[in-house]
């Protein structure tokens, strides 16, 4: 049960106020008091009022190793008295060189240019805008379309905010729209359609929305290996390898986003290849990069690109795009710190071992009422909500996950709802046992809030 709010509480959700947070409704600035997270041990958070909470959404999906890990705080407080920075225009730093060829050695394909970022919305905006670069490198200009999907997530900044198709969040932004197109998501498959009639459904959304923009004017496909902010959509088998056949057929970069997937949310350090037969053109990540301690990013850029250009007309061709902070040193050493502990403790076996537990104990709440449906991939799940199937109602069920979230902190678990989806996405230390405390609190939860609504009706 939480305990009752402090005074020093009050006082920093007063302070709070000046505080414009992500996606926070500007009409109602300082009118919600927010909980006040201050410390995190392993897949645990502890609020301000000493309440202790599992960390359901592991940050936000980033806390891959978990929290108050010494090894990276350590390398961290090591590296600042080293060095603090260094400009990456003009020379280089041990952590930002070791960890290039580190990450080289890891990436699938040729994928051994490492182009590093601030995080995972300048990483996709760097991937794409190095496609039109590309292309002018290659003298075609006109070929500077970008496909993408309703219902994915590529960032906040300008261009990857444009090729986002989380249609709610795009309300009153300006985006670009002349050179983006949404194509849909392998959501839901519809009644009596087979799992192979909707993967060529979807094989030929992709291929048909190519052929109709001019494969000559289409420059990239960019594709989350699963959706992740849509509410964990899971594309059916083999739609992933045969995207990327779409692809190279029509002479269109395939462009992977593994801001989420990378670094063992999957089991893997890379899910395009060792989860989807993928070898990708270019590849963003962030988050676990560093599991969320220090903010980066980073893109892969095979060498297949890169020979292209050098052939197209051997001259200078330079790339003119960075970030004050690309490689910085504090950032490297903390990502350095953050692999060695995914070496030395076999996160991803460990990830292999409890990710049947994870999905076998979420799938037992698929019978539950007002569950619709329960997607799981290694350590991400998103549990969706229906209160009515005969009568949708995104808003009627939003509100009910608002209230599942409510009920769950105060039994100790941290959703993240996600329109109507219940999205978890804990840190990959998570054990079984905890596993199990998770999907507990969780199904009490639902129960209640179903309850609380049965009972009092609108």
């Amino acid at each position: 049960m939480a305990k009752e709010t402090t005074e020093e509480t009050k006082g920093i959700q007063a302070k709070d106020r000046h505080f414009l947070h992500p996606w926070e409704d500007v009409t109602t600035i300082g009118a919600e008091a927010r909980m006040v997270i201050a410390r995190g041990d392993g897949i645990y958070i502890t609020d301000s009022d000493g309440n202790r909470l599992i960390d359901g959404p592991g940050g936000m999906w980033c806390v891959n190793v978990g929290h108050g890990r010494e090894e990276i705080v350590e390398a961290v407080a090591a590296q600042m008295r080293d060095l603090t920075y260094y400009s990456p225009w003009s020379a280089t730093a041990p952590p930002a060189a070791v960890l290039a060829e580190r990450l080289a050695g890891l990436a699938p394909g040729d994928l051994n240019n490492v182009f590093f970022t601030t995080g995972g919305s300048t990483a996709v905006d760097s991937a794409l805008r190095f496609a039109f670069f590309y292309n002018n490198c290659l003298g075609r200009p006109e070929k500077k379309h970008i496909i993408s999907r309703v219902g994915a997530y590529h960032g906040s900044t300008h261009l990857a905010a444009s090729c986002s198709g989380k249609m709610l969040e795009k309300a009153n932004m300006d985006m670009v729209e002349d050179r983006v197109h949404l194509i849909p998501n392998p959501a839901l498959r519809p009644a009596g359609m087979s799992p192979e009639e909707f993967c060529d459904q979807k094989i030929a959304d992709l291929e048909n929305k190519i052929i109709e923009l001019g494969p000559d004017k289409v420059a990239a496909f960019i594709a989350e290996p699963v959706l992740a902010s849509g509410g964990v959509i899971i594309p059916p088998e083999g739609y992933y390898r045969r995207c990327h056949k779409v692809c190279r057929r029509h002479d269109v970069l395939f462009i992977a986003d593994e801001v989420v997937t990378a670094f063992g949310r999957l089991g893997h350090y890379f899910a395009s290849k060792d989860v989807f037969g993928v070898d990708p053109d270019m590849l963003t990540t962030a988050k676990g990069l560093t599991s969320g301690y220090v903010p980066m990013g980073a893109l892969f850029i095979s060498d297949r690109l890169m020979a292209d250009i050098k052939a197209a007309r051997n001259e200078p061709k330079s790339f003119f795009s960075g970030f004050t902070y690309s490689g910085h040193p504090v950032a490297a050493a903390a990502a350095l710190a953050n692999l060695d502990i995914f070496e030395h403790d076999a996160l991803l076996e460990h990830v292999g071992n409890v990710a049947p537990h994870f999905e076998k104990r979420l799938q037992e709440l698929a019978d539950l009422p007002m569950v619709r449906d329960v997607r799981v991939k290694g350590l991400m799940a998103g549990v969706e909500c229906c209160l009515d199937r005969d009568k949708p109602d995104e808003e009627r069920d939003m509100n009910f996950l608002l209230k599942v979230d409510e009920i769950c902190q105060e039994n100790g678990l941290l959703l993240r709802p996600v329109y109507s989806s219940a999205v978890l996405s804990p840190p990959l230390t998570i054990t079984t046992a905890q596993i199990d405390a998770l999907v507990r609190i969780l199904k009490q939860g639902l129960e209640a809030a179903w309850n609380q609504r049965t009972s009092n009706p609108v």
